[in-house]
């Protein structure tokens, strides 16, 4: 679950979610921009670059594939992103070489991901 501390950030034009602002806690005030599932955009920086990262980034990091590491495979897996809950994830499997799941095969992950994820 995306913890309370977080600061959601919206878009001023329709107020849609685009992330969160990730306080580091070894140095006040400071953020770290991250998508709706906690994955970092940008680098640490004061708060108002933290929300231009985000207002630049916009949604369209959940469009893009994203490779998602299993206990039980060696290589990461291509996925998709289905749906991001504050509480939940899920995606989808589009990798043809992951022998234990068929294409569509749906992953639920908990949020924040911890580094589960990456960029494809």
């Amino acid at each position: 679950m995306i913890p309370p501390h977080w600061i959601r950030h919206h878009r001023h034009e329709d107020n849609e979610l685009l992330g969160y602002l990730r306080p580091v806690e070894s140095a006040p005030g400071r953020f770290v921009p991250v998508s709706l599932f906690g994955h970092p955009l940008g680098d640490p920086s004061e708060e108002a670059f933290a929300r231009r990262c985000l207002d630049r980034t916009g949604l369209g990091y959940l469009a893009q594939d994203w490779l998602l590491s299993l206990p039980d495979h060696p290589e990461p897996v291509a996925v998709q992103i289905v749906e991001v809950t504050p509480q939940q994830m899920r995606v989808q499997n589009i990798d043809y070489g992951y022998p234990h799941a068929n294409i569509g095969h749906i992953f639920v992950l908990d949020v924040p991901t911890a580094d589960q994820l990456r960029p494809r």
